[in-house]
């Protein structure tokens, strides 16, 4: 049961959201994680333009994670997983250290990276 979120948008994107992951494998579930950081990190950003001095907590919790679940859940036979553990594990540091300070660079980059894998991952 998922508590009652406060805009309706919020609700119909979350039930969007569980429906998607519901019917996905695995590959299409890392593709749903991606793009849900690149939004999370998004929403980020604007309340940001909004309000300078205060770090959006929901859309950065949202965002740290789905990178920590990101980085915990590299197969270990992937060749590249060392890398994509340390890839995914440095973006969660990132985002954790913006929960305190946001850096609206450090948080454009972080989600130009996520956005910059999504498409790699898009192109396979």
């Amino acid at each position: 049961m998922h508590k009652l979120l406060p805009q309706p948008a919020d609700a119909y994107r979350r039930v969007d959201l569980d429906a998607r992951i519901e019917a996905s494998s695995g590959s299409d579930l890392t593709l749903i994680c991606l793009e849900e950081a690149v939004a999370a990190l998004n929403q980020a950003l604007l309340a940001l333009e909004r309000n300078p001095t205060k770090a959006p907590a929901e859309p950065l919790s949202r965002a740290n994670g789905i990178a920590v679940w990101l980085a915990r859940s590299v197969a270990s036979e992937n060749p590249l997983a060392t890398a994509m553990q340390q890839f995914y594990g440095g973006l969660a540091s990132t985002i954790t250290r913006n929960m305190v300070r946001a850096s609206v660079a450090e948080l454009e980059q972080a989600r130009d990276d996520f956005g910059d894998f999504l498409a790699a991952a898009k192109a396979v």
